[in-house]
Formats: C-alpha cells, sequence, structure tokens
C-alpha cells in the first residue's frame, strides 16, 4: 500500500507578516497532484491542519476545498487534530465525511478504533491519535499521572489491543502529534511541555508497522518506521535549512516500509544574513539573497541609523530585523541575555527565586513551581477547546 505522510499544514498561519494564504493554496494543489501522479493509496495528514482554534474565513475555506479535492480522487485520507488546531471543530461533520472518504480523527475516545484500508494484499489498521493534552485526557486513559508519555501509552495500549483482535497479517498504521525522542525542534513550534518533559520515548509505538507523526516542522527520521514529515511551509527563520517534504511511504506485504521524500513548492527562500550594516551592504557574496525573505541580526556596537530602509534597498524582502551588538563579555545586557537564552518560563522562575533568596528553590518548591506552570498550561487548553 503506497501513503502520502503530510503535516502541520498551519493554515491561516503567516510568515513574519506575509500572507501565506496562496503558497498554502499552492501546496494543497502540488499534494492533490503527487496523489495523482504517484498513485497513491492513502494520504495521512498528522495534525496541525490550522493555526488556531478559530481559523479566519480564508483558512477554512481553503480546507473545504482540500476536503472537495481530495475526496474526488476517490483517495481515503485520514486526518487528526492537532495541539493547534479545535479538535471539535475540526471534528465537527466527521461521520458525514467519512462516507466521502475523508476520516477526521479528532476524538480521543477512538483511539482504538481503526479506519481499516485493504489492498491486494489484506487489511491495513489506520489509527488516528489526535494530539493528547495530557490535563484534559488523563482520565479518559485512566492514566496515573498526566504526562505525555502516559497518556500516549495508555493510548497505545488500545491500539494494541484492537489489533491483536484482528486477523493475522493485519497491518498497522498510527498516525499521532507529539514530541517524540530524538527529534529536532524549531522556533515555530508551540511549546507542549507538561511537567518539565515534552519527550515521549519512541518505544511508545512499538507494535506497530509506520508511525505517521505531525508537530515538529523538520522532516526527520526517527527509527525507519516512526517519521516527520514536517511542514510543507517554513513558518520560522530557524527553518532556513529545512528542506521542506512529504513521505511516500509503501507499506509492503509484511509490513516493510520503504520511504522516499518529496519536495514540496518552496515560495521563496530564506536567509539569515548576520554582521554590520556596511558589511551586509557592500559583501558581493550576499547578492544570492537578494530573492529571499532575510532575517538580518547587525552587530554594529552602535545601532545605526535607518537599517530597515537600508537594508531593503539590497534586500527587499527584509522581514526581520535583530541586534546583537559586538560588546565586552562582561557587559550587563550581554550576561543578562545569555542567561536567558534557550531557558523555558519554568527555569527563568526558579533563576528568580535562587536572585531574590540566594538559594535555588528545594525538591517541594519545584513541585510546586511545576504544578503551577502545568495548572495554567490546563487552563489555557481548556478556554482553547472551548471556544
Amino acid at each position: 500500500m503506497r501513503l502520502l505522510h503530510t503535516s502541520d499544514w498551519h493554515l491561516g498561519r503567516s510568515f513574519h507578516r506575509v500572507d501565506m494564504l496562496g503558497a498554502q493554496a499552492d501546496f494543497i494543489s502540488h499534494l492533490v497532484a503527487t496523489v495523482r501522479e504517484q498513485a497513491v493509496d492513502a494520504v495521512l495528514v498528522a495534525g496541525d491542519v490550522y493555526d488556531r482554534a478559530v481559523p479566519p474565513l480564508a483558512a477554512v475555506e481553503l480546507f473545504d476545498d482540500a476536503l472537495h479535492r481530495l475526496a474526488e480522487l476517490g483517495v481515503p485520507t485520514v486526518m487528526i487534530s492537532g495541539n493547534h488546531d479545535s479538535a471539535r471543530r475540526l471534528g465537527v461533520g466527521a461521520g458525514l465525511i467519512d462516507r466521502a472518504g475523508i476520516h477526521l480523527r479528532t476524538e480521543p475516545s477512538a483511539a482504538g478504533t481503526p479506519v481499516v484500508l485493504t489492498d491486494a494484499h489484506g487489511d491495513v489498521a489506520c489509527y488516528g491519535l489526535p494530539y493528547l493534552e495530557p490535563a484534559l485526557v488523563k482520565d479518559e486513559f485512566g492514566a496515573e499521572r498526566a504526562g505525555h508519555e502516559a497518556v500516549l501509552a495508555a493510548a497505545m495500549d488500545r491500539v494494541r489491543a484492537d489489533l491483536a483482535d484482528r486477523a493475522p497479517g493485519t497491518r498497522s498504521v498510527v498516525l499521532a502529534h507529539a514530541f517524540v525522542t530524538g527529534g529536532e525542534a524549531s522556533d515555530s513550534e508551540r511549546d507542549i511541555t507538561v511537567g518539565g518533559v515534552a519527550a515521549v520515548p519512541a518505544g511508545v509505538f512499538d507494535g506497530v508497522d509506520y508511525v505517521a507523526l505531525g508537530h515538529l516542522h523538520g522532516c526527520q527520521t526517527i527509527t525507519g518506521r516512526i517519521r516527520y514529515s514536517g511542514s510543507p511551509l517554513a513558518y520560522s527563520f530557524s527553518e532556513t535549512d529545512h528542506r521542506k517534504s512529504m513521505w511516500l511511504v509503501d507499506l509492503a506485504a509484511d509490513g516493510t516500509v520503504t520511504a522516499e521524500r518529496l519536495d514540496c513548492p518552496v515560495p521563496r527562500p530564506l536567509a539569515r544574513l548576520r554582521g554590520t550594516l556596511d558589511d551586509l551592504l557592500a559583501d558581493p557574496a550576499l547578492t544570492r539573497h537578494v530573492g529571499a525573505w532575510v532575517e538580518a541580526t547587525l552587530t554594529d556596537p552602535v545601532r545605526p541609523a535607518d537599517p530597515m530602509a537600508r537594508l531593503t534597498d539590497r534586500f527587499p524582502h527584509t522581514l526581520s530585523l535583530l541586534f546583537a551588538p559586538d560588546r565586552a563579555p562582561d557587559d550587563p545586557d550581554v550576561t543578562y541575555a545569555r542567561r536567558l537564552a534557550g531557558r523555558t518560563d519554568r527555569q527563568i522562575a526558579e533563576d528568580f527565586v535562587a536572585h531574590v533568596r540566594g538559594a535555588g528553590p528545594d525538591e517541594r518548591e519545584l513541585t510546586v513551581l511545576g504544578e503551577a506552570f502545568d495548572a495554567v498550561r490546563a487552563d489555557d487548553a481548556v478556554r482553547e477547546a472551548a471556544r
């Protein structure tokens, strides 16, 4: 069976104020053409269809167009909700849409109920695990604690239990939206940390033939059978070096997986430039970036006059301007920035306690801080789900 694995469309998202709807529409056309040209048997969309719980009307219209075009091909599509989606909104009409071959899986309670696809070699049970917010689904799965590993492991127990009752030789595919250990993140994914731990081990998915992951925006292989497709478009300059693509997966009769990367259309290349303003304006080697979306980091010790206007004269598509002056290592601004770089909100709070008291939080206080941050995340998740 030939599967096309994609994820993280983020319909409705912009790129540094640039409307990406046209590029997203081009991707949908590319997806439909690929399904036709590559004789794909089923499409897998592993979450974050939309960029936010209440997407703009134009994004909803594009999604509607995508559903109609996929349904017209007569090729089944299995789609799950991600942490950016409103599962309830995305799942509206799922029962009716199912009849058209578009299978929306947004309910955690249905984790062990697969979409059964069939080819010349028999059945392929395709399980859709929507993004599982631990605080909201802990009771549903009877998990001992509200953590990503606990709830995902419980969901996978349901998958394996259902699979065990199926005919011998039934192949299996799981769609999931999660941060799996070994994956490389970028700046454009929303943090899903709970209790200080976001990643789940790849072993959670033992017992199935292929795992189509969503959430991380870089296309990557965790193991030969566990892969991220990544987002089809770049949504941050941290993705400058990404090769945006989809996985074309062939699932053999014995469950063996072979996969090929298929490139997605690139609306405009990205470039991250760093140096003094005069150097960026004069360096002939940078001419190749004139047509790119540019993030420029200026290292001038004193902020120059009209830097953005001068940059856009040479690089018309400059979207982001940052300042990182070359200063002495003991400069207060430098040391403060370094202390904060790469640290989570919880770590910054722990540092603050140490700063004002002279000693860091003890084990009890660490627990209180962790519970406080988890409670805020849970409240945000509940409000998002209710919107």
